[in-house]
């Protein structure tokens, strides 16, 4: 049985006359005629008496009536849910974040908001080979990344460089400057994640450290925020990177957020999209993107200042 023949049935059933019926589907009366034929031998039943003169509905097709009409209303339900949810996804940006965003997230979305008032943003987080996977099967219309990528499928537009800072002991003779320069950390430990874990932000460090004449005495590895930065404010000094952005919100009650002096380590921050020209969607939040970076917002980060643990 197919969806058509259920159609047809019902227009001969509502009509009584298989012409009428015929015209009221924009069809031919054979197929029509041939289709309930074979639903009826396929039934085994007949679903209509027909003289030449009047056809009406046999007592198994007043049964089936019933159900083919039910059958009718939930199609017509599947598809305004489908157009729906379409509807949906078509005013839905889909798009995968890092972390470290801070600010700068709060204030694209503002930024795309006055753009697009009606355009909803989706965000997703996932690990870097996942969100380029995601951008690259469609399941995202694009991700944030963080420094050089050359993944096959894709295209990478840079939206704006984020700067890092140091985090430092509130107490630390450093921390008593309005900036720091790199060289003066020489002797402390970083502490930094795992490099096969962030190995764009591990190298920006490191060959900053090493351009400044050093290189870094690894301390232990960063696992959370709040865990980190407690043990570099009350154990032994150590000192370790955010982006201004994101340390420009961080709660930190006894931990220094310096700018470095220059050149101060910066990653560039991409947006991964499918290659060719982007939805109105996208470009709306690729401008929104651009704004940023124009206008650069004195929040993003260089001032001096101490947190609230």
């Amino acid at each position: 049985m197919e969806l058509r023949q259920v159609r047809y049935f019902v227009a001969v059933a509502e009509e009584l006359h298989f012409g009428r019926a015929a015209a009221r589907l924009h069809i031919v009366q054979p197929t029509v005629s041939q289709q309930i034929r074979r639903l009826e031998r396929e039934f085994g039943l007949e679903l209509f008496d027909r003289t030449t003169r009047t056809v009406t509905l046999t007592a198994a097709g007043q049964t089936f009536l019933t159900h083919a009409q039910a059958l009718l209303r939930a199609e017509r339900a599947a598809t305004e849910a489908m157009a729906a949810l379409q509807a949906e996804q078509a005013s839905t940006l889909r798009v995968g974040t890092t972390v470290g965003l801070g600010l700068r997230l709060d204030a694209l979305l503002t930024a795309l908001t006055e753009r697009a008032p009606q355009l909803m943003v989706e965000l997703v987080s996932a690990d870097r080979a996942t969100r380029l996977q995601q951008v690259r099967d469609g399941e995202l219309d694009a991700a944030f990344i963080r420094g050089p990528d050359h993944s096959p499928g894709l295209e990478f537009l840079p939206v704006w460089t984020d700067v890092l800072v140091a985090a430092l002991p509130a107490g630390h003779p450093l921390a008593a400057g309005p900036c720091v320069a790199l060289a003066d950390l020489a002797g402390l430990p970083l502490r930094i994640a795992p490099r096969d874990a962030h190995p764009q932000l591990v190298d920006a460090v490191v060959h900053a450290c090493r351009a400044a004449g050093f290189d870094p005495v690894m301390g232990a590895a960063f696992t959370t925020d709040q865990d980190t930065l407690a043990a570099i404010a009350a154990g032994r000094p150590s000192w370790t990177v955010y982006f201004a952005s994101q340390a420009a919100i961080q709660p930190a009650p006894r931990i220094a957020f310096r700018p470095f002096t220059d050149p101060a380590p910066a990653l560039q921050t991409n947006l991964a999209v499918r290659p060719g020209p982007p939805s109105r969607r996208l470009a709306a939040f690729l401008d929104a993107c651009n704004s940023l970076e124009r206008a650069e917002s004195p929040g993003f980060a260089r001032a001096p200042r101490q947190g609230l643990l």
